[in-house]
């Protein structure tokens, strides 16, 4: 089973990233179907290169996260932060591989018991990594959250400083 998902790793990792790109509006999917540039396009940039290092890490077997794949998901969830999906849908297409691989995979393939074992090992790690993400989108958004709360409290601040020099009020409060 994992030697056929790996013979497949070019279609397996191309749809996938298609299926990911269509998760954006249509205009922002074509745009990052179209545009090859990754100066021009980093967040499809961060798709592809994303994709290509986390599909590795799953049909690798390690256990633990490398530096890398926690890089480059950490890339596309902090984009995925910072434009407003939701915590599923940011994390979701972690899940999109198990969709991808069970389409490109025979039916006929599934028939064995180790094969089975394998692809639930593969949905195990699937999962491992979709949990990893959803942390990390969580700590982005708790990022976001600290940001506009500072901001706010600053512009506040300002206010009070400037209504205290005008109307002459004692600037301690």
């Amino acid at each position: 089973m994992r030697d056929l998902i790996l013979e497949k790793k070019k279609d397996i990792v191309k749809r996938w990233i298609e299926l990911t790109i269509d998760t954006y509006p249509p205009e922002g999917g074509s745009f990052m179907k179209n545009q090859k540039n990754q100066f021009a396009n980093p967040v499809g940039a961060a798709i592809l290169n994303g994709a290509e290092t986390l599909y590795k890490w799953i049909m690798s077997g390690d256990k633990d996260l490398s530096p890398d794949v926690v890089r480059r998901l950490d890339d596309v969830i902090r984009i995925r932060a910072v434009q407003q999906f939701s915590a599923s849908d940011a994390v979701g297409f972690i899940f999109l591989l198990k969709r991808v691989i069970r389409e490109t995979l025979l039916r006929d393939a599934l028939k064995d018991k180790n094969d089975l074992q394998e692809l639930f090992d593969i949905d195990s790690r699937i999962d491992s990594l979709a949990l990893h993400a959803f942390n990390m989108y969580m700590k982005c958004r708790e990022k976001l959250f600290e940001i506009r709360a500072m901001e706010i409290r600053n512009r506040t601040s300002r206010i009070l400083e400037r209504a205290c020099m005008k109307y002459g009020a004692p600037h301690e409060w």
